[in-house]
């Protein structure tokens, strides 16, 4: 009971730190580690120890899956060698600079045992990326770029880990043999991914029960975890593979069940958020009595020199190679856009680094050399990237104001798709309207859907005014809705119980598909 109960106070503490951090505008990623490391302080509070390997089965694939669920994987693959540059380039280029910084202040650590450090806090974390890319409004190819380096580079981190740990029981390890096991953990895993995917998607068509599909969809993501973790392959690929799969299906699924399951996956990923940044915080008072016996001036430096090492090198990695490749492939496709200096230096400071860390170092085992450095540089290296640049990166986004010519270039497309739309059902009322049982019902959505090409094609005539009409349009249906909303709730007693739960159900979908209808004209 002592543990629900724990669980229940720990998510009531991550709303109001939620909460807290929306008023002071800074991500609730930080506010959450911060309140963890308040908590781990407070006396009498029994420790509530983060183990690696729950933490790794638990909130990775759920959390994994849901940002491949909402990648667009178009611009994915628009952007696919900046992201691979960055998934697997920076992590084998910082977890050298970090394995040389170590080595040059602490020779006595074994090279091995360096890289591994390295390795530990190389990758930037997908749910720390996710949880502060989410508050601002980026150019999309700086969001291609980060979304997609945060599902892949944990991948290639961990490779890089288990070889150095091994390298480093074993005293030696052969390069050839950690090539070829590369190769195959990313194969298998992401043909594991691919095989859950398809088999979900062939249960979810057939299922015709949107709760079933939608656990379906969320089981899914443990299931191409741990069944590539069994043949040891890449368990983080997998979810991966298996969740940009299904989400590439979500069109087929029924409306409501799509509507239902975005927010069962919100509500997911808030909870498991929460969960990890208060854990990672409440770690603090463990990691520091294990460092008795160590010089606290000298903990400083490692710490200060290790995360500016961290920093750095993603910088030096980002501009080094971002220019050069965004030269020649935009002369290989054919394009002239040249990205402003903006993009690098927003993608080089945006490296929070997250659970994923702290759970590697978790992990190693005893009898580890410098355990217990690695995991307090681990720790600090987390701290440092979540507070020193989460806080600054909306002021630094701010400041730099990225343009994005691609919106622009959007929109001509984006209303002729609409127009598109709305004509391949005009097409499909016309037989309708011939057969008099249906006559009226089918004139009266032939107007509708004729009213929306109308709309579209004065958005694509008349630039911004039309926009701001059609913005200042759906702002008056949503104060409409309001005051039908208020009827209702002043009607609420002359009404049974189904009628007001089926009318308020309408007043909701309504309301629902203007907000989404609002928020594509502000993008």
């Amino acid at each position: 009971m002592l543990i629900f109960e724990t669980l229940l106070l720990l998510l009531g503490i991550s709303v109001v730190l939620a909460l807290v951090a929306r008023r002071l505008n800074i991500p609730s990623a930080v506010m959450l580690v911060l309140g963890g490391m308040a908590l781990a302080l407070v006396p009498g509070l029994p420790p509530l120890e983060l183990k690696p390997e729950l933490a790794l089965a638990l909130f990775l694939p759920p959390l994994l899956q849901a940002s491949a669920l909402r990648t667009d994987w178009g611009a994915f693959r628009a952007n696919v060698v900046f992201i691979m540059l960055l998934a697997i380039g920076a992590v084998l280029f910082t977890a050298g600079v970090v394995a040389v910084t170590v080595r040059h202040l602490v020779p006595d650590v074994p090279w091995a045992a360096a890289i591994a450090l390295g390795a530990i806090i190389a990758p930037p974390d997908a749910v720390s990326a996710t949880s502060v890319l989410k508050a601002f409004r980026l150019p999309r190819r700086i969001v291609a770029v980060l979304e997609g380096e945060s599902l892949i580079n944990d991948a290639s981190a961990l490779v890089l880990y288990r070889f150095a740990v091994a390298a480093t029981m074993a005293g030696t390890i052969s390069f050839a043999d950690a090539s070829l096991s590369f190769l195959w953990t990313a194969v298998g895993g992401l043909a594991i991914g691919l095989l859950v995917g398809w088999l979900t998607n062939w249960a979810m068509l057939r299922l015709h029960d949107r709760l079933l599909e939608i656990v379906v969809s969320f089981l899914s993501a443990f299931a191409s975890y741990f069944a590539a973790e069994a043949i040891h392959v890449s368990g983080v690929l997998a979810a991966v593979a298996c969740g940009g799969l299904v989400g590439r299906r979500q069109l087929q699924l029924a409306a409501r069940t799509r509507l239902e399951a975005n927010t069962a996956w919100e509500f997911v990923e808030f909870v498991l958020t929460s969960f990890v940044f208060l854990l990672v915080g409440l770690q603090l008072r463990g990691i520091v009595e294990r460092l008795g016996q160590y010089d606290p001036g000298q903990l400083f430096v490692l710490g200060t020199a290790v995360s500016a090492a961290l920093i750095v090198a993603r910088f030096v990695w980002v501009f080094g190679t971002f220019y050069p490749v965004a030269a020649l492939w935009s002369g290989l496709r054919g394009q002239g856009f040249k990205p402003p200096l903006s993009y690098p230096t927003i993608i080089s400071w945006a490296g929070m680094r997250g659970v994923v860390s702290l759970a590697a170092a978790l992990a190693l085992p005893d009898g580890f050399p410098a355990r217990d450095i690695i995991v307090f540089l681990a720790f600090v290296a987390i701290l440092a990237t979540l507070v020193l640049q989460g806080t600054t990166l909306a002021p630094l986004i701010r400041r730099l104001d990225p343009h994005d010519p691609e919106i622009e270039e959007a929109k001509p497309v984006v209303i002729a798709a609409r127009k598109e739309v709305a004509a391949a059902a005009l097409g499909a009322l016309s037989e309708k309207l011939k057969d008099p049982k249906h006559a009226d019902v089918a004139e009266m959505l032939v107007h509708d859907f004729q009213t929306r090409v109308e709309h579209a094609e004065r958005l694509g005539d008349g630039g911004e005014d039309a926009a701001e009409r059609m913005a200042a349009t759906l702002k008056l249906r949503l104060e409409a809705l309001g005051a039908a909303r208020q009827k209702l709730l002043e009607k609420r007693n002359e009404l049974d119980g189904e009628t007001l739960a089926t009318l308020v159900q309408e007043l909701d979908l309504e309301e629902e598909q203007v907000r989404v209808a609002l928020e594509a004209h502000a993008s």
